[in-house]
């Protein structure tokens, strides 16, 4: 196939579920330092949330609806980590995070593919915050 024919594809959004939009609009916003990119009211109860870090895929914040879904909150990956939060200056974030709360799981640590640690959103959603060696 010639490379003008490879279709040019990108994950758009992840969809998080989370309890409820405002709650989550804060934490993301106030805690973690992600930017509101969109909150546009779609009906009755739903909006489309989007945040984003700064760069790469942004996360769509998805009101849980219904048994099934509220029971996946802070398990969408079934206890895996989940979200992988890429960082130019690892020790910069991780001391900012910590400042504001943010638990995590493991003191970081060196690994062939960069500096990473481990940590859990407020709904117990596993991340890596990690500073790659290619970065």
């Amino acid at each position: 196939m010639p490379a003008t024919d490879i279709p040019r594809r990108s994950v758009g959004a992840v969809a998080l579920l989370v309890p409820d939009y405002q709650e989550a609009i804060d934490y993301f916003v106030s805690t973690l330092g992600f930017t509101l990119v969109e909150d546009t009211r779609l009906s009755e109860g739903r909006r489309w949330v989007l945040v984003s870090p700064g760069a790469g895929t942004p996360l769509l914040l998805a009101k849980a609806d219904g048994e099934r879904q509220q029971a996946a909150i802070g398990n969408q990956s079934g206890g895996r980590v989940f979200l992988f939060l890429t960082t130019d200056d690892f020790w910069r974030d991780y001391r900012d995070y910590m400042s504001r709360g943010v638990e995590f799981e493991e003191e970081p640590r060196r690994e062939a593919y960069g500096t990473v640690a481990v940590f859990t959103d407020m709904y117990g959603n596993r991340w890596d915050l990690i500073e790659p060696n290619s970065l």
